[in-house]
């Protein structure tokens, strides 16, 4: 059994990582953390749980987790890489669902997240957890700094265009046009996140520059090898989960003689969580609520030179602690799916 541990188990994402641990065949769940609520059940909390996780939440200090065989770091940013190290010097993999193992570039993390990197050193031995991109890097992690959830839905969105032999795109001028529900904001007291403020409402945010954008143009270059430069707005919709991420590029002369349809359905053939939908579809969030799966479609409006790629996830299951489990599987050489065949829930 693999020993497991949760910092942050109070958030969203740490929740479902519960949920989707507590089932898992091969997890023994060993320690689940939150500085404020030490000592409560985790049930109490989470009455979902109940019959399922019988251990209470302790607090976030290294001996409380040195029992364990991989520790997740379900916390804002700037918390995984204070502990990180520590953990790291005792033979514990560390899965990072925050931000801070995700930049290479310490100035573009500082400028997009406020604070200085402070484990610049253990940052170069971190692998970016998009499974389908460095599945192979990830087996042999001992640190991974878990994709976001818009990077999730925009990169494998766009991997078989950038990924082809020859330049299918203009990479210059890709626009990702996405909305998320609520609960991508995390489980806090916000105005914005209120019922009455966020109910029947539906707006854009982040226009000027989005902390996801620099994540998502580094994974687009060590795709393409190539510079690319994307214009990306983020959207608020009023439901709790979901991202619906929609995608326009414009195909060069080799795009354009390129069956797109063919080369997605080719590209993702073996993926056991990406779904090519057939040729017209629409996928929808709701096709893929509660599981790890991503689901994608392809259009060519008009046969013109433009092409659209539709991309749907769970925020919080593919979009976080989904993955984490799935790069988890890999690290342990377990199938992939271990513990995530959990189908989208409808309605």
């Amino acid at each position: 059994m693999i020993k497991v541990g949760i910092v942050g188990g109070t958030g969203y994402t740490g929740s479902e990582l519960l949920r989707l641990l507590a089932l898992h065949p091969h997890v023994e769940l060993t320690a689940i953390t939150s500085r404020g609520d030490a000592g409560t059940p985790v049930s109490d909390m989470f009455p979902s749980l109940r019959k399922k996780v019988d251990i209470h939440f302790t607090e976030p200090e290294i001996k409380n987790l040195k029992a364990c065989d991989l520790v997740f770091f379900a916390t804002p940013h700037g918390v995984a890489m204070a502990q990180a190290a520590e953990l790291l010097q005792h033979g514990i993999r560390v899965v990072d669902l925050g931000a801070d193992f995700r930049l290479k570039d310490t100035d573009e993390f500082a400028k997009w997240y406020g604070m200085p990197h402070s484990e610049p050193e253990i940052l170069k031995q971190a692998v970016y957890g998009l499974i389908e991109v460095n599945r192979e890097q990830v087996k042999n992690a001992r640190l991974v700094g878990l994709a976001g959830c818009y990077p999730t839905a925009v990169q494998l969105g766009l991997k078989p265009l950038l990924s082809a032999a020859k330049p299918l795109i203009n990479e210059q001028s890709i626009v990702a046009d996405c909305k998320s529900g609520v609960s991508g904001a995390g489980r806090k007291a916000s105005v914005p996140m209120l019922f009455a403020e966020a109910s029947e409402s539906f707006k854009a945010y982040g226009v000027g520059g989005h902390r996801h954008l620099p994540e998502i143009e580094q994974g687009l270059r060590n795709m393409s090898q190539r510079p690319v430069q994307m214009t990306f707005t983020p959207h608020l919709v009023p439901m709790v989960r979901g991202i619906l991420a929609t995608i326009y590029v414009q195909l060069n002369e080799e795009g354009c003689n390129t069956d797109l349809q063919a080369l997605y359905e080719q590209h993702y053939s073996k993926e056991f969580f990406v779904d090519v939908m057939p040729k017209g579809s629409m996928p929808d969030t709701k096709s893929v609520r509660g599981s790890n799966f991503l689901r994608l479609a392809v259009h060519r409006p008009q046969g013109r030179n433009t092409a659209v790629i539709l991309s749907v996830i769970d925020n919080l299951v593919k979009g976080a602690a989904g993955q984490a489990v799935q790069a988890m599987n890999v690290m342990f050489d377990l199938p992939e799916h271990t513990g995530l065949e959990q189908l989208p829930m409808s309605p």
